[in-house]
């Protein structure tokens, strides 16, 4: 007689519905997930724009109730025609001026008006920082280096004459911090945009490289 078989698979022998019903947790489980990432960006984006309508909304409840979203459309296209008028008109560029001067000499509101000022314009409008990405030498044995963003070419007002500074931004959160580093230990980023350099650093590198075929190498 031959010896009773051995079976490896401690499922193999069992019926192919007992089977089913013991994968389908994993398989609900693995679902679920694969449904959540689709569903995460997008949710989340959802809120993050419905928080700020309703944020904006608040400021005149008594409207808002009547008529949602009017106060957020009127803020919005309220912003966008100053943004117009003093970008196209020399009268309003003088007007605006004349407030950014005054609000930058008021005695306290000026501690709150030019830091917010010179923040935003780094990111946004004609004088935005963060526009040249480079590689960093963080240190030299072992060789590391990082994604940062060259926001002063010179540091001569602070008699560093082979210096320049750069912000290097943290991964998974909206902070950072600036080194000032010699200019030898930078290197230009070659066919990568800021926007896809600053994804890269934000996502602690997950969201990997685009390079970008259209954009000026500047190392030429």
């Amino acid at each position: 007689m031959e010896p009773e078989k051995q079976y490896t698979d401690k499922q193999s022998w069992l019926p192919a519905n007992v089977k089913r019903k013991r994968d389908f947790p994993g398989f609900f489980l693995k679902s679920f997930f694969q449904g959540l990432m689709i569903i995460g960006p997008f949710g989340l984006t959802v809120f993050v724009i419905w928080y700020i309508i309703s944020s904006i909304d608040n400021l005149f409840p008594s409207v808002s109730h009547q008529y949602p979203g009017l106060v957020f459309i009127s803020v919005i296209t309220l912003t966008a025609i100053l943004g117009f008028l003093g970008n196209k008109f020399i009268l309003g560029r003088l007007l605006l001026d004349r407030i950014d001067f005054l609000l930058e000499k008021t005695p306290g509101i000026k501690h709150i008006y030019t830091p917010t000022k010179d923040v935003m314009s780094s990111f946004v409008g004609d004088k935005k920082k963060f526009n040249h990405p480079v590689w960093v030498k963080t240190n030299e044995h072992p060789e590391i280096w990082r994604i940062g963003f060259l926001t002063q070419q010179n540091m001569l007002e602070v008699n560093k004459n082979e210096h320049v500074a750069v912000y290097l931004p943290h991964s998974y959160a909206i902070s950072g911090w600036v080194i000032v580093t010699k200019k030898d230990n930078i290197e230009p980023i070659i066919g990568m945009s800021a926007a896809t350099a600053m994804k890269f650093a934000v996502s602690g590198g997950v969201a990997g490289f685009h390079l970008e075929k259209n954009i000026s190498k500047t190392a030429e």
